[in-house]
């Protein structure tokens, strides 16, 4: 039997997916934060950092969440106001980064860091979902991608050995 957290992470992944986003497009994010501060950083690690981010629920919850929003805005079915605050992507809405915040929290300060940064060069994948396309809303999903990269190099970073403390004399 599937446990429930297993199959959740795997709807999760699915979706994203289905909205364009691989792993791997996620995992070439975290190398593009982390490739000047974590000498001899693989794709292979970049990668197993993402499955970990994805391995929690909160993150499992939001990125759900947010997918069923722009799905839900790409059919027209949001109320009005918020349908149209959705479909523009207006920039004071604020509900987009405080889902994607929600996630780089859970490792810290250098995930909100990492998380602006991103969100302000949007690079790779993030660049795409950003595109505004008529008739693809990725209101959600951009703040969201970017949230996990932000995060999964922060976890990368917590573990880096080259950057702990390194004794007092």
């Amino acid at each position: 039997m599937t446990k429930p957290t297993t199959a959740l992470k795997q709807r999760t992944i699915d979706l994203l997916n289905e909205r364009g986003v691989a792993l791997e497009a996620i995992a070439d994010l975290v190398i593009f934060l982390q490739k000047d501060y974590i000498v001899g950083l693989t794709n292979e690690e970049a990668l197993a950092s993402v499955q970990t981010v994805l391995s929690k629920r909160e993150v499992q919850n939001a990125i759900i969440t947010g997918i069923q929003l722009d799905i839900a805005a790409e059919h027209h079915t949001l109320m009005e106001p918020l349908q149209t605050i959705v479909e523009r992507d207006e920039g004071l809405y604020g509900v987009d980064e405080t889902m994607a915040l929600s996630i780089v929290d859970i490792y810290g300060s250098i995930g909100f860091t990492n998380y602006g940064y991103i969100d302000r060069v949007k690079p790779g994948i993030l660049a795409k979902l950003n595109a505004h396309e008529p008739g693809i809303i990725h209101t959600f999903l951009d703040d969201l991608v970017g949230a996990i990269a932000a995060a999964a190099a922060a976890r990368l970073a917590h573990d880096d050995t080259g950057e702990q403390d390194t004794p007092f004399k």
